[in-house]
């Protein structure tokens, strides 16, 4: 049984005595500190008060649970990167606050549907601190954004046990465990659109598993926005987003349908039939185009380790949809004056 101690990365790893002096907590904010504190700060005053309004409808006691633990860390982070921001007198951004959120609006989801949200944004949030780790030189906030990866992954671990023990899941699909080893004989491995067409390997069926998990959320979420939303722009992005995601998804689970494979299914039932808004527009939007913005990172990851070129051909197809969408939608933010600016390089010329 593996134990605490095992899982020790000092164990392995021999210590040092170095700390560059010129990357310690006295000096200034790089591009990279700034950069990534700022989106973290963004992203989580944003889920703040989206699981605040969650948590004023879950009767489920475990689910209950997460939420209250998610809006925790959220809470948390927000915290300590104010003290990062204040220290090193950077301007604190706006975010998100409770005039973005109505949390005596009626039930927009049921509470089955918050355990699978929970892990889409979990997943989300992931993606950004592991990225900003290796980034980071300050020791101080590599220690921060290796404890928001430490605190996302033990959170994740919460949701897919609640997820399994609930019945709320698809088990991941089986495939024999190899013989032996094998060697790649031919071209044909590439093959997707004719000729002698290879069933899909492990790394393939992981992120159509995925890509269809992460994308019946996000169209389930936007069905309910779709709903409530009071602009007619916004309304008219979300059903472009809705028709776009429902494509995609009925493409992936095609390809293992395909191979008598069992994919997520869709989440849309639910959604309630409310149409009181309890969220502005504002952060309807700001949601989804921060949402799909992080998809294309998602989709990247996928077609790295995709072999087959029928595959890879969707996935650009989705990555060009994607970026039109986000592009439309940060659009729409800045006309209507709801975006705030990253930090900015100074003009030198």
């Amino acid at each position: 049984m593996t134990t605490e101690k095992d899982l020790n990365p000092m164990n392995v790893i021999k210590p040092l005595n170095i700390s560059p002096k010129d990357l310690n907590e006295s000096q200034p904010l790089t591009t990279f500190e700034m950069g990534k504190l700022w989106a973290t700060y963004m992203g989580n005053s944003m889920s703040s008060q989206i699981l605040s309004y969650f948590l004023q409808h879950c009767d489920d006691e475990a689910i209950k649970a997460l939420l209250e633990n998610g809006l925790a860390l959220s809470k948390d982070f927000i915290e300590r990167i104010e003290v990062f921001f204040n220290k090193d007198h950077f301007p604190m951004p706006t975010g998100f606050t409770k005039n973005d959120v109505n949390l005596g609006a009626p039930r927009l989801y049921a509470d089955e549907f918050y355990a699978h949200y929970l892990k889409y944004a979990a997943k989300a949030g992931i993606s950004l601190y592991a990225v900003a780790v290796p980034l980071m030189m300050r020791e101080d906030i590599r220690e921060f954004f290796v404890y928001c990866n430490q605190c996302t992954t033990v959170l994740l671990g919460q949701i897919n046990n609640v997820l399994m023990d609930k019945k709320l899941i698809a088990k991941p699909p089986i495939i024999p465990t190899p013989e032996g080893i094998t060697k790649i004989q031919k071209q044909s491995f590439l093959n997707g659109f004719m000729g002698d067409v290879r069933h899909l390997q492990a790394l393939e069926i992981i992120h159509l598993y995925d890509n269809i998990e992460n994308n019946t959320t996000s169209k389930a979420l936007l069905l309910g926005f779709y709903q409530i939303v009071q602009d007619e722009k916004i309304k008219t992005l979300f059903k472009r987003g809705l028709e776009m995601t429902d494509r995609a998804v009925k493409q992936y689970m095609e390809k293992l349908h395909h191979e008598h494979m069992q994919a997520p299914s869709y989440l849309d039932h639910l959604v309630t039939t409310n149409t009181y808004p309890p969220f502005s527009d504002r952060i309807m939007l700001f949601h989804k185009v921060d949402m799909f913005a992080m998809k294309i990172r998602a989709f990247g990851n996928s077609m790295a380790v995709t072999a087959r070129r029928d595959i890879d051909m969707l996935y650009a197809r989705t990555l060009m949809n994607i970026g039109l969408f986000v592009n439309d939608g940060t659009n729409l933010l800045i006309e209507k004056g709801w975006l705030e600016s990253p930090p900015i390089a100074c003009e030198r010329v």
